[in-house]
């Protein structure tokens, strides 16, 4: 079983030793490996059950490290880098050499970022190498942020988990690419996209992809419970399922039909960055409920909100 610690040099041991450790970032934990490292990283895949054709994502402590990384930055690139790293954002560029094919399922561009996490930039900064880390799960469920969480679910198959308190975000992180020069949103995360075009103007957002995928967390089938996970109102689920059977995911007012002890509210003081920060742990709570169903609510569509929205559909497509 994982042990859980916060001993960075136990898990730089394991990482030169081409093994993987959960590491945690302000978004979520990760499952990291030497990026540089082929074994490593087809040991990340292995551990998570990861289609091949699912990128990783590159992580390292700095802009100037990433240079080393990608053949270009654009201008536009540098402008968010600069306003956001350390930073919930990752960057598609244009990979180098140096990056192995598994590492991009064989695109010729690579997502790298700086997390915003006081351990893991410690981490970073003492290997001589950058870190491949997808969120710490088994492929398509709950994205894990406690060390807890990430024990729980990979425990048995790997050595170490670093273990930072819980993610301060709580989404993965927003991913920008570039096309004809102009900024285009891959995945929406844990930095807005008000944020984003207050620094380089309008930015197109790219719809999800079932194969073949651009980035990372592009995939329509994402993120989900083990049980059924609907976007419907209560009453419209309480049609054919009685009420004491049904969990609610609720934005900020509970649902009078539901008990009560079967109910999580994301923000009860309706901010967005909460109901963010509480999402996928309400999700795993509400998973273990004994019930047979989960109804969620979405929230307003703007700020974290669409971020929150788009996870919450993308772990409803497969119910």
């Amino acid at each position: 079983m994982a042990q859980l610690g916060t001993d960075v040099a136990r898990a730089i041991s394991f990482l030169q030793n081409g093994d993987v450790v959960g590491i945690p970032t302000e978004t979520v934990y990760g499952l990291a490996g030497n990026a540089l490292n082929p074994d490593a990283v087809l040991r990340i895949f292995s551990v998570k059950n990861r289609p091949a054709f699912d990128p990783l994502i590159v992580h390292t402590d700095s802009f100037e490290k990433a240079e080393a990384f990608v053949e270009t930055i654009p201008e536009t690139a540098r402008r968010l880098a600069e306003a956001f790293w350390p930073g919930p954002l990752t960057l598609v560029l244009p990979r180098r050499p140096v990056i192995p094919d598994l590492v991009t399922s064989g695109l010729g561009t690579v997502g790298v970022r700086v997390p915003n996490h006081p351990l893991t930039l410690d981490l970073l900064r003492r290997l001589d190498f950058p870190l491949a880390a997808p969120s710490a799960n088994p492929f398509g469920y709950i994205s894990p942020t406690t060390a807890r969480h990430v024990a729980d679910q990979l425990g048995d198959q790997i050595s170490y988990v670093l273990d930072g308190g819980p993610c301060g975000v709580g989404l993965e992180s927003t991913i920008v690419g570039f096309e004809n020069d102009g900024p285009v949103v891959y995945r929406l995360g844990g930095l807005a996209l008000e944020r984003l075009e207050a620094v380089v103007g309008p930015v197109a957002v790219r719809s999800h992809s079932t194969s073949n995928p651009k980035a990372p967390g592009m995939l329509s089938s994402h993120y989900a419970p083990r049980k059924p996970l609907r976007l419907v109102p209560v009453a419209e689920a309480l049609r054919t399922m009685p009420a004491q059977r049904v969990g609610a995911l609720r934005y900020r007012e509970r649902a009078a039909e539901i008990p009560e002890k079967n109910q999580f509210m994301l923000a009860p003081t309706g901010e967005a960055a909460e109901a963010a920060k509480n999402l996928f742990a309400a999700l795993r709570w509400l998973d273990g409920l004994d019930v047979d169903l989960i109804v969620g609510e979405l929230l307003p569509e703007i700020g974290l909100g669409r971020a929150v929205n788009d996870r919450l559909r993308r772990a409803a497509v497969s119910s």
